[in-house]
């Protein structure tokens, strides 16, 4: 990690649902002491990887894999239906063979492989795609889309089957889903880091109308469904609920026993 002299480097996700996390470390005094970048959740992993990063909101699976440390306090989270997390199929769930995967988030491809084989009997070939449903369902018989493009559709109107993961994993489980956390490489300076992505997201939740009023058509969604996706979809406070969720999610994926996870403070 870079020195405290250094702007701390940050990858943070480039979906609205990131923006209140970052809306402190881009409008709060104090931005020149972190270098913020954004790309895409995948990427965002393969950058603290590489050292290119010293902080990235990475996703879970990703935290499991490279053995990273959580910052508590905030990431995002959901309990219930997401709206950003969809598995579309032009064939019933239990019969799925193939399932074209916009592959940007890798947490979002293993929940739709633990749904599939958990709740419909179902072990698909995965393939990857980029997230335009049509191409995606002309090569397989379920497409998953993530994220804004997810967003973009809306699933009362499609002609196929769709599956709500979020709303999926609650249903399984009980508990919430965590998609991503602030996460780096260990040592981290936990103290520091917590207050700085604590507080960057309480000046976000506190300026919401400011982020509706600018944020929205850069995603290409309406401002009435940036509102909902922001309020009523995802949370972004990593309490109990969350770690019991995470546990739960990583066992299931196969990471209980695995270096690393002692970070994750259950």
């Amino acid at each position: 990690m870079s020195s405290r002299t250094s702007p701390l480097r940050i990858c943070a996700v480039n979906f609205l649902n990131t923006v209140p996390l970052v809306w402190g470390l881009l409008h709060k005094r104090g931005r020149e002491l972190v270098d913020l970048s954004f790309a895409l959740p995948s990427a965002c992993s393969d950058s603290v990887a590489a050292g290119h990063a010293d902080i990235g909101l990475v996703p879970l699976i990703e935290i499991a894999r490279q053995g990273l440390e959580i910052v508590p306090g905030v990431g995002i989270c959901c309990q219930g239906p997401v709206r950003s997390i969809l598995l579309v199929s032009r064939v019933p769930f239990a019969t799925i063979r193939t399932l074209a995967a916009d592959s940007s988030s890798r947490t979002s491809v293993e929940l739709a492989r633990l749904i599939l084989r958990e709740r419909y009997g179902a072990s698909p070939v995965f393939v990857e795609r980029p997230p335009a449903l049509d191409q995606m369902l002309a090569h397989a018989d379920a497409a998953l889309i993530i994220g804004d493009p997810a967003l973009c559709l809306d699933p009362a109107h499609l002609p196929y089957q769709t599956l709500d993961l979020g709303a999926e994993w609650y249903a399984h489980t009980g508990l919430p889903m965590v998609f991503a956390a602030w996460a780096g490489k260990p040592p981290l300076d936990m103290p520091r880091l917590e207050r700085l992505f604590t507080e960057s997201y309480e000046f976000g939740s506190a300026h919401l109308e400011d982020i509706l009023s600018t944020e929205p058509h850069k995603h290409s969604v309406s401002v009435e469904l940036a509102r909902d996706y922001l309020t009523r979809r995802i949370h972004f406070t990593l309490g109990a609920r969350e770690y019991r969720g995470m546990s739960a999610f990583l066992e299931l994926a196969g990471f209980a026993a695995q270096p690393g996870l002692a970070a994750i403070e259950l």
